[in-house]
């Protein structure tokens, strides 16, 4: 019954995303696919697993302990504060602080979570903004 309710609930959230998606305004000068296009792709998938969900539950869902329940909770309430703190700490620090936490709690010691954290921010900067030259939220070191 729990897999029901899930793919039930994913499926309005994929509805809701989708329709959000298509409220996106263009630009006059904006490329053939657009920006509406990937989060539509997004939705569309969420929609496919969330049906698949539903109509083949599992007939004996092993739920997760409290505490395992709770380091979920937890994570994301980390995605939702970056969230936050990008506009503010800008891409580089948000992106840094937010997987090197989630690298932590995967099983990396701090040392470790902290060079993936550095590494994973650093590489995608370099990959999205230097090379394909977008435009990420600006922090106060100016990256």
């Amino acid at each position: 019954m729990s897999d029901r309710v899930l793919g039930a609930i994913s499926a309005l959230l994929a509805i809701f995303y989708i329709w959000q998606a298509t409220l996106v305004e263009e630009s006059f000068m904006s490329d053939p696919v657009g920006p509406k296009t990937f989060p539509i792709i997004i939705g569309t998938v969420l929609a496919i697993a969330s049906v698949v969900i539903f109509l083949m539950p599992d007939a004996e869902p092993e739920w997760p302990r409290f505490g395992r329940l709770l380091e979920v909770i937890v994570t994301i309430a980390v995605l939702v504060a970056y969230t936050y703190l990008l506009p503010s700490a800008g891409f580089v620090i948000s992106t840094m602080l937010a997987s090197a936490f989630i690298a932590w709690r995967l099983g990396a010691t701090l040392v470790q979570s902290g060079f993936a954290g550095i590494s994973i921010s650093v590489g995608i900067y370099a990959v999205f903004h230097l090379a394909l030259g977008l435009t990420l939220a600006k922090g106060p070191l100016g990256f």
